[in-house]
C-alpha cells in the first residue's frame, strides 16, 4: 500500500500556536502533515518547497477527543504533526504562506 504522496499532499498546514512560536526560536517549525507520511517523505517535502536543510524530523500521531455538541455525541478527527528541526542557519517563515 506505498502510495506516492507530492509534497503538497505531505504538507496540509503549518501550526501557528504559542507553543511553536516559541519552538521556532530554536529552529523548530511544526507543521501538520498527512497520516500515511512517513518522515522520510516529510523532510524531502520540507526542502523541496522551503529549500532549508532538515536536520531531522519528530511526528506526533494525535487522537480526535469525543466532544458533545446539543446532547449529541461526536469525534474530532485523528491527526498527524511533524516537529522539523533545522540545521544552524536555516529558517522558515510560516505567515507568508506557500
Amino acid at each position: 500500500m506505498s502510495v506516492k504522496l507530492r509534497h503538497y499532499d505531505v504538507i496540509l498546514s503549518p501550526v501557528i500556536t504559542e507553543k511553536s512560536t516559541s519552538a521556532s526560536e530554536s529552529g523548530q517549525v511544526i507543521f501538520n502533515v498527512a497520516r500515511s507520511a512517513t518522515k522520510a517523505q516529510i523532510k524531502e517535502a520540507i526542502e523541496a518547497l522551503f529549500e532549508v536543510k532538515v536536520k531531522f524530523v519528530n511526528t506526533l500521531l494525535c487522537k480526535g477527543k469525543v466532544k458533545r455538541f446539543r446532547g449529541r455525541f461526536g469525534r474530532r478527527s485523528d491527526f498527524k504533526r511533524a516537529v522539523v528541526t533545522l540545521i544552524d542557519g536555516y529558517s522558515i517563515d510560516v505567515t507568508t504562506g506557500l
